[in-house]
């Protein structure tokens, strides 16, 4: 589902995957989004009307995780045969795959800098992975219970894990030492969300609950009680003035945050500067200072929305189905002839669009223009409200015509029906004179 903020505005519900979607991300640059299936496959959507998708085949199980490395050009995608996958989404095809796990693989995601990748399993350990060499460069390893999901903090210097044995834990990959140990929630931890700055770490869990934590003070300082059931995702907006949530209710909770009040920007430009592996610890970078068992000694924010919060939303928005079609499918067997087919692909994806079933250049370029049929944005003499409008109106067109035909086809039946009903009445008023 694709939603719009705006008020009164259509949702988009694009279908293609035949199974369970398992995990959704848009690209750095918002052109594209990527999506994860039990189906075992990924997709790769422009993110429109038309719903144009490229479908990748290369796991041999479902896809858990999916995510797009900061510069949008690679794709790491975890599975439960054991593998990660990193594919290349310049040229549209698979690079090449990190086996090291021993059981099913939860999640994988990129470093800020896109050097390295994290990932755990439930065989209890979670790996650093090198992207240049390949390689597993740094091994965790937890004896209690498996992380679900793991996260970069955005200097790329830890590594936050959420446990199924109930517990947060932030790394620090430098020094291979445990920083901080959160034990809050009272069900398995589904998934963690760094805020920009760094400071805040929010978590989503089985409990039903949302927890922030406060990472420079190494305590628990936000409880948000929204959903009715086991959280399953949470994410920070970039500029960590939002964030959303999504649960086991079916609903999807947009938050606004109100407790940090630095310029996330200048914050983010200072840990750009430092991405480096082996970089020095700084005063910045998150250090407990006493363990933190978090037995109730300290007051914390309880917070249930249900109690002082209404929903804006009178009504359910307009959702519009967007069928997969023209999808292309690309595996690990076929993808790697794709590089030698020329420019051709680089300038297709750079559209942003996507590859034909047969990645000619010929196709290429008449899928091209094809695509430049539809004016941008820029070039509508136009008003986008009123294309929307009209385009609403064609629709209901389209369903006005169609029940049109139906009623036409009914009518016809009905008319043979009743012709067939004469004839045999007059059969049979023939048959009882003829007998008299």
């Amino acid at each position: 589902m694709l939603w719009n903020c705006k008020p009164q505005a259509r949702a988009f519900r694009y279908v293609g995957h035949k199974d369970v979607v398992t995990s959704v991300q848009f690209s750095p640059l918002g052109n594209l989004l990527a999506s994860a299936s039990r189906d075992r496959t990924i997709r790769l959507w422009i993110p429109d009307k038309r719903g144009k998708s490229s479908e990748f085949k290369a796991h041999t199980a479902p896809v858990r995780s999916i995510d797009f490395s900061a510069d949008g050009q690679f794709l790491a995608t975890a599975s439960e045969d054991k593998s990660i996958k990193v594919w290349n989404m310049y040229r549209q095809r698979f690079l090449y795959s990190l086996y090291r796990h021993t059981h099913w693989v939860r999640c994988a995601k990129f470093s800020p800098d896109g050097r390295l990748i994290v990932s755990c399993s439930e065989d209890k350990t979670i790996k650093i992975w090198d992207t240049t060499n390949k390689q597993c460069v740094n091994n965790f390893s937890d004896s209690v219970g498996f992380a679900n999901f793991v996260a970069f903090n955005p200097t790329g210097t830890c590594i936050a894990s959420a446990g199924s044995d109930h517990t947060v834990k932030i790394w620090d990959i430098r020094v291979n030492k445990l920083l901080q140990h959160y034990q809050v929630h009272s069900g398995g931890v589904n998934c963690v969300s760094f805020h920009p700055s760094g400071n805040y770490l929010i978590t989503a869990s089985s409990d039903g609950t949302l927890k922030i934590l406060d990472l420079l003070e190494g305590r628990l300082i936000y409880t948000l009680q929204g959903h009715t059931g086991p959280v399953f995702t949470v994410s920070f907006s970039k500029g960590g003035d939002l964030f959303s949530s999504g649960g086991a209710d079916a609903q999807v909770l947009l938050w606004r945050t109100n407790f940090d009040g630095l310029n996330c920007k200048d914050i983010i430009k200072r840990n750009l500067k430092r991405l480096h592996f082996d970089s020095s610890p700084h005063l910045v970078d998150i250090y407990p200072r006493t363990p933190h068992p978090h037995e109730g000694k300290i007051e914390t924010v309880e917070i249930n929305p249900k109690l002082e919060v209404i929903d804006l939303q009178t009504s359910s928005p307009p959702v519009m189905d967007i069928l997969s079609f023209d999808s292309t499918t690309i595996t690990d067997t076929t993808v790697r002839t794709l590089a030698d087919k020329g420019e051709e692909i680089n300038s297709y994806f750079l559209n942003p669009s996507l590859l034909s079933s047969e990645c000619s250049p010929t196709t290429s370029k008449k899928k091209t223009e094809d695509t430049s049929d539809f004016p941008s944005e820029s070039q509508r003499s136009i008003p986008l409200a009123v294309t929307d409008a009209l385009e609403h109106i064609m629709e209901q067109l389209s369903v006005l015509t169609q029940t049109v035909s139906i009623l036409e086809q009914r009518l016809t039946l009905t008319e043979d029906k009743l012709k067939d009903c004469l004839e045999n009445q007059h059969r049979l008023f023939t048959a009882i004179q003829q007998k008299s």
